[in-house]
């Protein structure tokens, strides 16, 4: 029988399933979006028990990936000349690099509909300000609806900075790429440089990528080779980056002793 889905980022209807997998007790099928090249799974119906708990048990890499991204950020800052605007970080977990980023001097702030605010707390944000900058690292491969989860990232800010790994081309069968995460079942939504693309047109932004896993949608159009300069440079010795910035870390401190 030939199984039909939506796409979820474009809304192409979509053909026969590429392959089908086992995530918990669930035979799931995965579909690929000739369009926009999204990569999906059917409509997940077993996201509850995947987020039993919000941070799964196999994301080991969770403190490195914050420090990398504490480079990404100022990296990007950097590049808009905004080093000293607000920024929000977009599914935040739990607060870790909200934290990173006020202890180099980011005037950063945590959401997150899911998890606890563990070690960012009293910076909640809630609306207020004006943000330069929204994050959503490793969440875009969680969402149901990519295109509506971007529409209300630009809600808070004009620019998304965003990282995801994107899924190879031909489409690897899911014994031979670890990113779909079948033991945690949270990953339900792939992509490529042509679907972010798609995104970009859709919401009429500009759009830098490395083509890999980091990716910058933005109001105003930057330049690559500037961006791609300071990453380097951030990755290295981020506090180059962000020698003009005071760290507020003693300062977080003070604020709420009083």
């Amino acid at each position: 029988m030939v199984m039909t889905e939506m796409c979820r980022c474009c809304g192409q209807v979509l053909g026969e399933y590429v392959f089908k997998a086992h995530i918990f007790d669930r035979l799931v099928s995965f579909f690929e979006c000739d369009r926009c090249g999204y990569v999906q799974t059917e409509e997940p119906d077993w996201l509850d028990i995947a987020y039993a708990s919000p941070i799964n048990i196999s994301d080991t890499g969770i403190l490195a990936r914050n420090f990398s991204n504490v480079s990404l950020v100022l990296a990007t800052l950097t590049t808009m000349k905004s080093k000293k605007s607000q920024v929000v970080d977009y599914a935040g977990g739990y607060g870790f690099l909200v934290r990173l980023l006020r202890d180099f001097g980011v005037d950063a702030f945590w959401a997150d509909l899911y998890s606890e605010n563990l070690v960012a707390r009293g910076f909640e944000y809630e609306g207020f300000g004006n943000p330069k900058l929204v994050t959503a690292f490793e969440a875009f491969e969680h969402f149901v609806s990519p295109a509506e989860e971007l529409r209300n990232l630009l809600k808070i800010s004009p620019n998304v900075l965003l990282t995801t790994t994107l899924v190879p081309k031909p489409t690897p069968k899911p014994q031979d790429w670890w990113y779909y995460g079948l033991e945690h079942g949270q990953h339900i939504g792939f992509f490529r440089v042509r679907t972010l693309h798609y995104l970009a047109d859709k919401f009429n932004l500009h759009l830098l990528t490395d083509g890999k896993s980091y990716h910058f949608f933005s109001e105003k159009k930057y330049s690559y080779l500037t961006w791609n300069l300071f990453r380097k440079i951030a990755r290295f010795a981020p506090k180059v980056l962000s020698y003009d910035l005071a760290s507020k870390t003693f300062d977080d401190h003070l604020s709420f002793r009083k």
